[in-house]
């Protein structure tokens, strides 16, 4: 992976982040969710407005992972009051690795992951949190591999759909 490059996203690459995340998740979670479901969650969870505003949040902070320029995968971390549930001070909170499928098993993922680790160090921050569905086999043997184990589970709603989401946790020594 030697032509990626891993910078900070902001404001300017709203329209790219929108397209690479409905893209992603799609790629990921389409094949087990009706159409409704992920219609409207692609709707929402995308929207310009809610991105938008994610993007000026002091407390979320965004990276993508280029490839030639290309946009190919992206990384959101959540300090403090942004985290989704656990608003601790001393966590970060690794809300979303999206990569794009084509480019899935090639070590971009893992880039994006140590980004993560070297912001929580800069921070001095205790542990890196996530929540990640259960039925995401394959995302939960990469944070498994990377040292995350299972303390709790929340729901994560996909349209009008309940799902499961294991929340793991990785405490930094």
């Amino acid at each position: 992976m030697e032509h990626i490059s891993i910078d900070p996203l902001n404001s300017l690459n709203l329209e790219a982040l929108r397209q690479i995340g409905r893209k992603t998740f799609l790629e990921t979670f389409g094949a087990r969710n009706t159409t409704e479901n992920m219609a409207q969650y692609l709707e929402q969870g995308f929207a310009p407005e809610k991105m938008k505003a994610e993007l000026a949040n002091e407390y979320s902070l965004f990276y993508g992972a280029f490839n030639e320029g290309q946009l190919i995968a992206y990384l959101k971390l959540n300090l403090g009051p942004a985290q989704t549930e656990l608003k601790d001070p001393a966590g970060l909170e690794i809300e979303r690795i999206y990569v794009l499928q084509a480019f899935q098993g090639t070590g971009v993922g893992q880039l994006l992951y140590d980004k993560a680790i070297e912001v929580a160090r800069q921070h001095q921050l205790d542990y890196l949190w996530l929540g990640v569905w259960e039925e995401n086999k394959r995302a939960i043997r990469f944070y498994e591999k990377n040292g995350f184990v299972a303390f709790s589970q929340h729901i994560f709603r996909v349209g009008a759909e309940a799902q499961t989401d294991l929340m793991m946790k990785k405490v930094l020594v």
